[in-house]
């Protein structure tokens, strides 16, 4: 089985402008398709890579200029230093789930097999889905479907698992989608479950809050000239990642200088941002929604 199939490698790590003596950071490692690429390009420098999932430790390469922490990239700023490390010169990032944690049935992120309800990247962690949903009322489950999964009847679909889990308790995957089966539109039912998974898989995982960690720390690590490349899988996080490369800030504010100057921290490479091809997804199907974003700090 194939640990993951990273979106556009190429042209993601043609982004990272990689110099051979650098010192660069993959801030997702999973099957390690982008830190081999950058060490192939590597002469005395190095790459750290971090992966919260001790499964992808199978995939690390035996390299003395490669380092692998398994560790959440929300402590980037204190692991590179840990490590001796003050400033990088580049930063990639894949963000989502790996084609492993999805397609392994027992980690309970996707809706396609019965499973236990878990979600979490990291095995360590104390709360699964099926807590989110044993612990949270309407008004909150709600919350959650509609910020984290963009769903426009929230409130409906949080009645449901609610009203569902008073009856039997949601423990699997199974019980989730049989409790909201009868709200999945017509031929959009592997688009709604969808969405419903992924705001849950990212409450579990804290990811919103723990990619914001990482961007504000990754600019305070990079040096001037240095890229950060970030391939993004939902809107939510795709906006996060817009405006802070735009204007160092989540919420796409621009400062500006006493003379009215524009005060940015990057200079955006790809404003639109790039997506996959035709014939990439068509070998690559999960690649259909990555969108990738390229900038430079000034």
């Amino acid at each position: 089985m194939v640990y993951h199939i990273p979106a556009m490698p190429e042209k993601s790590i043609e982004g990272l402008n990689i110099r051979p003596d650098g010192i660069y950071v993959d801030a997702t490692f999973g099957g390690g398709g982008h830190s081999r690429e950058i060490l192939s390009r590597l002469t005395s420098g190095k790459l750290i890579a971090f992966d919260q999932d001790e499964d992808a430790a199978v995939n690390i390469p035996a390299d003395s200029r490669f380092i692998f922490l398994n560790q959440n990239f929300r402590f980037l700023r204190n692991n590179l230093k840990f490590n001796g490390i003050s400033s990088i010169d580049g930063l990639i990032a894949d963000l989502g789930v790996s084609f492993h944690q999805f397609d392994e049935p027992d980690r309970g992120f996707s809706f396609r097999f019965d499973a236990p309800l878990d979600m979490r990247m990291n095995r360590d962690g104390s709360t699964t889905a099926a807590d989110i949903i044993r612990k949270s009322d309407e008004s909150d489950l709600s919350g959650i479907l509609s910020e984290y999964g963009e769903l426009s009847n929230s409130r409906a679909v949080a009645r449901a698992i609610v009203t569902s889990a008073r009856i039997k308790p949601i423990v699997r995957t199974g019980d989730l989608v049989s409790a909201i089966r009868s709200l999945a539109p017509v031929r959009q039912e592997h688009k709604f479950y969808a969405k419903v998974f992924q705001a849950l898989r990212i409450a579990v995982n804290h990811e919103i809050e723990n990619l914001k960690e990482m961007l504000l720390q990754s600019l305070e690590m990079l040096n001037s000239g240095g890229r950060l490349v970030v391939i993004t899988y939902h809107s939510l996080e795709d906006r996060i990642v817009k405006n802070f490369m735009r204007s160092g800030n989540f919420e796409g504010i621009e400062k500006k200088d006493f003379y009215g100057n524009p005060e940015v921290p990057f200079r955006v490479l790809n404003k639109k941002g790039i997506t996959p091809g035709e014939d990439e997804i068509a070998v690559n199907t999960r690649a259909r929604s990555a969108r990738l974003r390229i900038a430079e700090k000034i």
